[in-house]
């Protein structure tokens, strides 16, 4: 039997565990750690830092691996996305039975956020339920969202008002979600809010949320789009990746 439980870490600050996700962390006999290449690897080290934090004593075997590079060639976006998580989940397999014994063991992975929202770790996670007698469990994390709303001190919703929460592609091939006060958008690589109409607009950003890195603009629309594209810019070629997060509100 194999235990596999995805622990929700919050946005990359150690400070965002809850004592459930430290429990957790110190029950394991292997955790493994994606690594996503050059410019990327101190994601991988973020997660060793907050092991090194969390776990007691001698601890789990840590064990980093190479994430595969998702193929941009096929147009169909769905069937890129799961031949990606077919590869992951192999990956997984491979370094799970080779630090395990044949008897199994318990497994984590550090989930950055909520593994709920807007991540995939539980869909590769199901991938694996064919392959031997598994079990998963989820531990909750803080999410970006929540992480967000906080740095800029605003309620997420509006008196009664509904919240829309989607991506930067939804946004830039939809437009505004019909219905919806306020919209919050996620996996935003190209500033999708630069598309939209702008009048009377404000949108409150956070870039690296919840981290010691924050950095938060907010305003109309009309008036700090151009700042919030360079400045994501200038971060992700400071850092070499962002993670970033906005609402929008009309």
């Amino acid at each position: 039997m194999i235990e596999l439980t995805l622990i929700g870490i919050g946005t990359g600050n150690p400070q965002h565990l809850t004592l459930q996700a430290v429990d957790a962390l110190n029950a394991q006999d292997l955790i493994l750690i994606p690594n996503k290449g050059a410019g990327k690897d101190d994601l991988a080290g973020l997660r060793r830092q907050i092991c090194d934090r969390a776990i007691r004593g001698a601890g789990p075997q840590i064990i980093e691996f190479d994430l595969p590079i998702r193929n941009e060639a096929t147009t169909d976006y769905r069937r890129r996305v799961d031949d990606w998580h077919d590869a992951i989940a192999e990956i997984w397999w491979q370094n799970i039975t080779a630090n395990l014994p044949d008897t199994g063991g318990k497994v984590g992975f550090l989930v950055w956020g909520d593994p709920s929202l807007y991540d995939s770790t539980m869909r590769i996670a199901d991938r694996l339920l064919t392959r031997a007698a598994f079990t998963i469990s989820v531990i909750p994390g803080i999410t970006s969202i929540q992480a967000l709303t906080a740095g800029h001190a605003i309620p997420l919703n509006e008196i009664n008002g509904p919240v829309v929460i989607t991506t930067g592609r939804q946004l830039r091939d939809h437009g505004w979600p019909e219905g919806a006060d306020t919209v919050v958008v996620m996996l935003d690589g190209t500033c999708s809010f630069q598309t939209l109409d702008q009048d009377g607009v404000q949108i409150w950003w956070s870039g690296f949320a919840g981290m010691p890195e924050e950095i938060t603009l907010s305003g109309p629309l009309s008036e700090v789009c151009q700042t919030i594209i360079d400045t994501r810019a200038q971060a992700r070629a400071d850092h070499g990746w962002i993670m970033d997060i906005y609402l929008l509100r009309r």
